[in-house]
């Protein structure tokens, strides 16, 4: 016990070797607590769009998926147009309810916002919002979910019962459209 004992027991007020081992150690094995907080966001969301979320005032882009715009529309099965932007907005909104979302941060895009894999009720929304033809794999950035947009596909659910342009095309059509400003 002597040979522990540190100076602040005799009088001085800087511990030994072994105080700051012991007011260390618990900080280098928990590491900075910023890290591990900026990874994980979590909360009540609200949808913004088809792969846009909302958590206590952070947008977040769904990692992996493009889902259409708000302002596009694709023909159905019968080839009336439809505001499947719209709708593959509502599908998110109603999957995720009232449940608490959990996202893992995976990069920053380059409008701000933070892309990231994002689950509720244990469910990846990506995953969810292919697999119900909502949203397409968006190749450029992942490969993840090229099978379950297969599948959609394959069954002829959600945008993939009619015809649609892919968001990535009907944004750039929009950019080229736009009336030049004087």
């Amino acid at each position: 016990m002597i040979a522990t004992m540190s100076r602040r027991a005799s009088g001085h007020h800087l511990p030994g070797l072994w105080g700051h081992a012991l007011l260390l150690g618990p900080a280098i094995a928990i590491g900075p607590p910023s890290s591990a907080a900026a990874a994980i966001i979590a909360g009540r969301a609200s949808v913004v769009d088809g792969d846009t979320i909302e958590i206590r005032g952070e947008r977040i882009r769904l990692f992996g998926i493009d889902a259409p715009e708000s302002g596009q529309t694709c023909l159905d099965a019968k080839g009336q147009s439809y505001r499947c932007g719209q709708k593959a907005a509502l599908a998110l909104d109603a999957r995720i309810g009232e449940g608490v979302v959990t996202c893992e941060r995976k990069d920053t895009d380059r409008y701000g916002r933070v892309v990231a894999l994002c689950r509720v009720f244990g469910e990846d929304l990506g995953a969810w919002m292919v697999g119900l033809g909502w949203a397409l794999a968006y190749r450029t950035y992942s490969t993840r979910y090229v099978a379950a947009e297969e599948l959609a596909q394959s069954r002829g659910l959600g945008m993939w019962a009619g015809r649609f342009t892919p968001p990535w095309e009907w944004r750039r059509e929009k950019r080229y459209s736009a009336p030049a400003e004087p």
